[in-house]
């Protein structure tokens, strides 16, 4: 085993900590998984980058080294004092004990990007696999001035996550996704990487925010609402999912817009690729 597997094995003895399963800890034991995700976000000295649930502090211990600033965001009051007394030497750390999702995260970037030294922000975390995908999509619908997101997350979630719409692994967050950044994979995780060791293997991947959304719409908030109809029922033809939901559209009128689009009456959502729904969405909405 490894120097990371030694220290948090110290830490999890010396401050009597075990991981909460509630706040879905698994604490990274892989030299090599910590290095790829530091390397895969590519740091300099005028990044900030804001690290979502640190734990211990195995990751920001790497960050610290290579970033202009990196502030953590912790829910778990336990590891506020393990993470202070491990880095108070350290002048480019700060710590928030806040839930991430309740945190004005435009605000705080405003604020340090009033720094001269800041010029880029990157989000850097393994994030805890039970609130995965709200804490993506608010990363994404909040407009933040972030050049990239690079995270560890649930296997399956990466494949949906970094899937092209219209494939297999698509769900409605891969037309999200691929409408604000381009993802790829980075690096495939086993669950022996973890103490303890989750269930699920893991994939590290990286989200590029787009400078412009991928295609142009008319109104972003009504095209999410009809994938996300699209796919409450994906077993359904599209056509069924829209009549059956409280879209207020009728079975003629989605089958004339479709007849008129070329797109097969048969069809279910998760076939279609983005540019298909703004069409549609163009249509229902806005004909």
């Amino acid at each position: 085993m490894g120097k990371i597997y030694e220290e948090t094995k110290f830490l999890m003895k010396k401050y009597g900590i075990t991981a909460n399963k509630k706040l879905g800890q698994n604490f990274i034991i892989d030299d090599n998984v910590v290095d790829t995700i530091k390397n895969a976000a590519n740091l300099t000295k005028e990044d900030l980058v804001i690290e979502i649930g640190p734990g211990l502090g195995t990751l920001t211990a790497k960050l610290l080294e290579e970033a202009g600033k990196v502030i953590c965001i912790e829910l778990d009051y336990r590891m506020i004092t393990i993470l202070k007394e491990r880095f108070f030497m350290y002048k480019n750390f700060e710590i928030i004990n806040e839930d991430v999702l309740k945190v004005d995260l435009n605000e705080l970037i405003q604020e340090n990007k009033k720094n001269e030294n800041i010029k880029q922000v990157k989000i850097v975390a393994n994030l805890p696999y039970y609130i995965t995908t709200p804490i993506i999509m608010k990363l994404l619908e909040d407009k933040l001035d972030i050049e990239s997101i690079t995270v560890m997350i649930q296997k399956e979630v990466a494949d949906r996550l970094t899937a092209t719409p219209g494939e297999k692994n698509s769900g409605a967050i891969t037309y999200s996704v691929y409408y604000y950044a381009t993802a790829k994979k980075i690096l495939s995780v086993p669950n022996s990487a973890f103490i303890p060791e989750p269930e699920v293997n893991s994939e590290v991947i990286k989200l590029t925010l787009r400078k412009e959304p991928v295609i142009k719409v008319q109104d972003e908030n009504k095209l999410f609402l009809l994938i996300k109809t699209a796919f409450m029922q994906r077993r359904k033809t599209l056509i069924n999912a829209i009549t059956n939901s409280s879209l207020n559209i009728s079975k003629e009128e989605i089958t004339n817009i479709l007849n008129k689009l070329n797109i097969d009456v048969r069809t279910r959502g998760e076939t279609l690729t983005i540019e298909q729904f703004t069409k549609i969405a163009q249509e229902m909405f806005f004909s």
